[in-house]
Formats: structure tokens, sequence, C-alpha cells
């Protein structure tokens, strides 16, 4: 039986699951092999067999019967943030060391409903917090096409997973970038939709009015697949959105958009993006861009030129402002998230104090990582007596701007925007650790979008030089709601190129 990273994404998995050519068990028993196989890359936190194994037999039921969606029987696995019932959610932090969760976030139900098999809990930065995936208390995430890289971050155990052949899908969280820079990074494609239109619930707080849901995946196709089930009102969520520019925001909507999109560019014959103007904004290849990144950037540019579009020189005047209001905003978001990680209701408790207030205290030092700690009282600064007006309300400020600069191109120079999603490809996990900030500015070029709440994938455009190539990612930023049309762009320029059909070498 060929393992389930041979077949060519989760649509011909599918195919071969209902022909009942292999079963949901079979995959889930090698897929649970390979992941014990690859502990080097520290992917996984919690793995249980035996409830991977029951929803793989409770999906064969379903195949069986001939009842089912696309994704029943397809392995996968959950970013760490996620509440599980079952497996443990620790956000990465000794603070939720051994929390298990008694429901599960509307994301997880909402695959579990539609039949994936769940493979365990994904490492990550603690509590989402960081580019790199070094702040884990567990150790870091090692990237599959080398070791010594990080694999970016937070979602980066998510991307290592998918990179290394161990899922098909994983579900990862994107508050300043961290779905499509992990994605870039490790080589596979990552989706990061309009924020609202994936429900919040159940997911473990780090930027309230940042955090958004969403998948990785080798293919766009297969993003397609996995958000187009997790997308959704949910009235448990008051972030979430009911309706995406007038239309219910509900499962169907993404695929008819990309359905849509995709028979558009099937009618234009040779040229099927004919007359999409793609804005590429002169900020995002500035000095700080390294040139095998801005070359990779450049050959997929003009992949699409010879696909019919046509490159719009644009401004996105305020993006380096992206940076210092992203890291006032969201830090004061964290700091009163984790406020209720006190030690009185769950979480870590110190085993030696004093009275309460020492309690609290200790708890909280003991429990939360040194970058985590360092958001807390950068956020809990901006937001007192005296600060507030300078810092918070300022970096709102900026948020607007930047939000303009989008709207200002998006309804007067082009369709969507490109342009590189890091600035340099995956560095060493050793170096930047002795400055905390130097994971910050790799979020450049992700930051802007996630201030203004703006969908925006990642996919594979190219390598590095070296002895050991490491992947690129583009970029590609819609207007608000253009998830399935973003999808239908990225397919056809996926079906031109095989970037995202190369693989990590085995050790």
């Amino acid at each position: 039986m060929p393992p389930h990273n041979e077949f060519d994404g989760i649509r011909a998995l599918h195919d071969a699951l209902a022909a009942r050519t292999i079963s949901a068990r079979e995959l889930a028993a090698g897929a649970l092999d390979a992941v014990a196989a690859r502990t080097d890359l520290n992917a996984f936190l919690h793995v249980d067999p035996d409830l991977t194994l029951a929803q793989a037999d409770a999906a064969d039921q379903l195949l069986a019967r001939g009842a089912g969606t696309c994704l029943t029987g397809i392995p996968l696995a959950h970013k760490d943030v996620f509440a599980t019932r079952g497996w443990r959610t620790t956000a990465a932090s000794k603070m939720l060391a051994h929390y298990v969760s008694p429901f599960d976030a509307t994301v997880v139900a909402r695959l579990m409903d539609a039949g994936a098999v769940s493979l365990g809990k994904l490492n990550c930065d603690e509590f989402a917090m960081g580019s790199g995936n070094r702040n884990s208390a567990f150790g870091p995430v090692r990237n599959p096409w080398n070791p010594d890289v990080v694999p970016g971050g937070s979602s980066g155990g998510s991307a290592a997973a998918v990179a290394a052949g161990l899922v098909m899908a994983a579900t990862g969280t994107d508050t300043g970038g961290s779905v499509r820079q992990p994605a870039a990074l490790c080589g596979v494609s990552g989706i990061k939709p309009t924020y609202g239109t994936v429900s919040r619930f159940g997911i473990v707080a780090f930027g309230s009015s940042l955090d958004q849901a969403g998948p990785i995946a080798r293919h766009a196709r297969d993003l397609l697949e996995v958000l187009d089930i997790i997308s959704g009102f949910d009235p448990r969520d008051s972030t979430s959105l009911e309706t995406c520019d007038g239309v219910p925001n509900a499962p169907g909507r993404i695929r008819g958009d990309f359905n849509t999109a995709s028979q558009r560019q099937a009618q234009a014959g040779g040229h099927p993006l004919e007359g999409l103007r793609i804005g590429v904004p002169r900020e995002y290849f500035s000095a700080g861009l390294a040139a095998d990144v801005a070359g990779a950037v450049d050959g997929a540019l003009s992949v699409f030129e010879s696909l019919g579009a046509r490159r719009v020189a644009i401004s996105l005047p305020h993006t380096a402002l992206a940076i210092p209001a992203y890291y006032v905003i969201a830090p004061a978001e964290a700091s009163s998230n984790l406020e209720r990680y006190d030690g009185v209701r769950y979480g870590h408790r110190a085993e030696k104090y004093g009275d309460l207030n020492e309690m609290v205290s200790r708890s909280r030092s003991e429990g939360f990582g040194p970058e985590v700690l360092r958001r807390i009282m950068v956020g809990t600064y901006v937001l007192s007596h005296g600060y507030y007006d300078a810092y918070y309300l300022q970096a709102q400020r900026v948020r607007r701007m930047i939000a303009d600069d989008f709207a200002r191109a998006f309804s007067q120079q082009c369709d969507v925007i490109m342009g590189p999603v890091t600035p340099t490809v995956a560095r060493p996990i050793e170096r930047g650790a002795e400055s905390p900030t130097t994971d910050w500015l790799a979020d450049i070029y992700t930051l802007g979008v996630s201030l203004a709440g703006l969908p925006a994938l990642s996919i594979p455009c190219g390598f590095s030089g070296g002895d050991r190539p490491l992947p690129v990612g583009l970029q590609i930023i819609g207007n608000y709601f253009s998830e399935g049309r973003l999808l239908a762009i990225a397919d056809r320029f996926q079906q031109t190129t095989d970037w995202h059909r190369r693989t990590p070498r085995q050790p």
C-alpha cells in the first residue's frame, strides 16, 4: 500500500479511500509510524494512537456506507493552540503543560464532523508568540529541509509536519504571519483568510483582533478542501462574520468563488490570467530583501506574466510602520488575554509561596517563557496610565493608515498584490537568540496584511543557492473575502510550476 504522501493531493487520496483500495485505518497506522520515525523534527507534542485509530475506524464506517466528505479518512494534525478533547492543549507552554480541554475548538469540531483523522497536536511558539518556533517550552521544531535552520513560526510544527509528509494538511493560526511565514520557509502552501471568516472559538488567544485560523498543505487545492470546511459563521465567536460582502459566511462560499475563477481561467485558453493586474509594492523590494529571495519572487512574477497577467508598480507607503504598530497592539492584547493564567483556576501553580500575591507572581514567572513575559510587560506598559494615548491609540491610528494603503491599491491600481513572504530564507536556529527582536524583523511583509485583516497566502516559488538550498515563498494578497479567487490564482501557478511538489531529502 503506498503511503498517503505519495498521492497527489487530498482529492486523489479521497478517491482511493472511496474506492476502498486503501482504508483510513491503514493510512492512520502508516502515518503514526511515520510520525514515530521523525521525532528528530520535534514537530509533534502529543500523539495518542488509540484516539487516532478510533477516528480512522469511524471514517472507514462512513466510507463503507458511501457517506462522508472529501476529508473523510484524511490524516491531519492541529497546532497546539486549538482546544481538543482527549489530546493535551498546551500552547507549547509550561503554563498549560498538562491541560486537557473538555471541549473542541470549532475548527477541530468541523474537521471531525467532516471525518478527518487527527494524528495529534503540533509544536509551536509558546502561546503563538514567535517567528522561528524557538520559543516553545518543549524545544524548537527542526526544518525538514535542514535541521539546523528554523521552520518559521509560530505554526512551525504544522509546516514541518506537512513538508516532511507526515500529514496531508495541518491547522495553524496567523496573528502576524504565523501561517504564511512557516509555509514559505518549509516549502509548502498556507493561507490566512479574511479576519472573521473562520471561528476563533476554542483557540488559545494571543491577539484577539488579529488571530485567525488557516490551513497549511502542499497544494493550493488542498488548502481549499480544508478552508472550505472550517470557514463559516459561529455564534460562539463574537468576532465571527455572518456575511462576507453580502454573501452568507458558510461552507461552500470559498469553493464557489474558486470554481467560478477557475472556470473563467479555463475559458481564457492560452492566457488564463489575461487582464489580471498584479500590484508589486516597491517597499517590499528594499535593501533588506535577500538577493536569492528577490530572484525567486521575480521569477514567479514572470510566470504569471506568461499566463497573461501584468505587473503594476504600486506603493504601500506605511509598510515600515507595520512592525512598531503590530508590536504595540499585539502585546497589548496579549497582556489582557494572558491575565487569566494566574495559578488559581487552572494552569501552572508554584509549589512555594507565602501569600496569594506571591503565588500568582511565582506561578506566572515559572509558567511563562521569556518571550511571553517580554510581550506581557510591553503590553502592560503601553496600556498603562499616561502611555495609552501615546502608544496604543497611536498604533491603532497607524493600523488604519496601513489598511487605507491596501484599500487604495485595490480600488485604483491592482486586483491582487504579490511579493516576498520573508526577507530571507530560513535562518539558523541559534542565530538571533542573542537579540529578542531579531525575529520581529522577519515579519515586515506579513504584518500589514494582518493589521488590515486581509486574506493572503504563501506558495513555494523557488529555492536559495548553496549546498543545501532552502525554500522561498511567494505571498499573494487579496481584497477582503477573495480567498477563493486567491486559491484559484495560486492553483493556476502550481499547474505551471513544480515547486510545491519538491520534497526534502529523508535522513
